[in-house]
């Protein structure tokens, strides 16, 4: 180690590892924010024109199913193969709504393979 270099980082790699570290708490501090978010949202997947609608939160969670009465007397495949194409449809849109949201959080962060 030669005098004056120190671990051999010189102030430029300083600047550049104090940079990397505010960007990951901003995103760290984003992302908090944002599973907040998500829990709280409610995402409508539906089938069969909206006489079956699964709702799940931002995350995922299974809220609740709502299925028209008029759809009771179709029988038990029918009624099953539209909340399966609703909860298909849910399950589509809060997967969107998750990769837009992560987009926008790391969005002119300049992290590598953002």
């Amino acid at each position: 180690m030669s005098k004056g270099q120190g671990f051999g980082f010189g102030l430029g790699k300083m600047k550049e590892l104090t940079d990397a570290i505010k960007k990951a708490q901003q995103v760290q501090e984003g992302a908090k924010k944002l599973q907040e978010e998500l829990e709280q949202m409610e995402i409508e997947g539906e089938a069969g024109g909206g006489l079956v609608k699964v709702i799940l939160s931002g995350n995922q969670e299974p809220l609740r199913v709502e299925i028209a009465p008029q759809l009771l007397t179709e029988g038990a495949e029918v009624l099953s193969d539209l909340v399966g194409a609703a909860m298909k449809d849910a399950y589509r849109k809060s997967t969107d709504t998750m990769r837009v949201r992560m987009e926008e959080l790391t969005s002119g962060l300049g992290l590598p393979g953002m």
